[in-house]
């Protein structure tokens, strides 16, 4: 009876101390007039043109009906210093489709392979402008080719264009860590799984720039919450 009950003290002083991960949830607040989304000239290429016969969008700045921001990227900036994250094998995919890149916004680990696909008829080039890692300009002339890239060092964020198709753009957060999201069409984001601790989260916005704040996700796994808003 004596060692159940040693036994006993010992699985609850075990679950007392044991810490649970939890979520960063939040949105991103647009105040002020809404820009409007520019057409794009597709003339120049009538491949392109005849993807898009109601015309295509600028996607640098475009607010929800509901006052959000879409594609911020969101990150932990500050807080997980000293901590190692091995990459995923499985890669990232950055598409060429459309004549524009699918998606506008996201982001990668450090060492996490990137796969760049031409989904379109036409020529492509991938430009990635990176200052922090190796920068590479690629062409794609073939529908269907793919590429296999990496990046060795955090970078927040990569661009990415197409000097065939000057309107095509994509940015890329490039971090040590898995702990990031990208507003959707509702404005929110998730940062799932975050280890009890103390950040930084910041937000990015490839127009009006990045803000951060602190948030405290607590040894019980509370869910914390991080709310910006960028003013036009």
């Amino acid at each position: 009876m004596k060692i159940k009950y040693l036994i006993l003290i010992v699985l609850i002083a075990a679950v007392q101390n044991v810490a649970y991960a939890a979520s960063v949830t939040g949105k991103v607040a647009f105040e002020g007039t809404a820009p409007e989304q520019a057409k794009i000239n597709l003339a120049a290429d009538p491949n392109c043109a005849a993807f898009h016969p109601d015309g295509l969008l600028s996607e640098e700045v475009v607010v929800n009906p509901n006052g959000t921001l879409k594609d911020v990227f969101v990150y932990v900036k500050e807080g997980l210093e000293g901590k190692t994250f091995t990459p995923p094998t499985n890669p990232a995919t950055l598409d060429q489709k459309g004549c524009h890149y699918t998606p506008h916004v996201f982001g990668i680990q450090v060492n996490q392979p990137l796969e760049i696909i031409n989904s379109d008829n036409t020529l492509h080039n991938v430009h990635s402008l990176a200052k922090g890692n190796k920068e590479f300009n690629l062409g794609m002339p073939i529908q269907g080719m793919k590429l296999k890239k990496s990046f060795t060092k955090p970078e927040v964020m990569v661009k990415f264009k197409c000097d065939v198709h000057p309107w095509m753009a994509s940015y890329i957060g490039v971090l040590e860590h898995p702990f990031y999201g990208v507003t959707s069409t509702d404005g929110t984001f998730e940062i799932k799984d975050l280890p009890p601790g103390n950040y930084v989260i910041e937000a990015w916005h490839e127009k009006y720039g990045a803000q951060s704040q602190s948030v405290t996700v607590d040894a019980a796994g509370t869910n914390a919450n991080a709310e910006f808003k960028y003013v036009s």
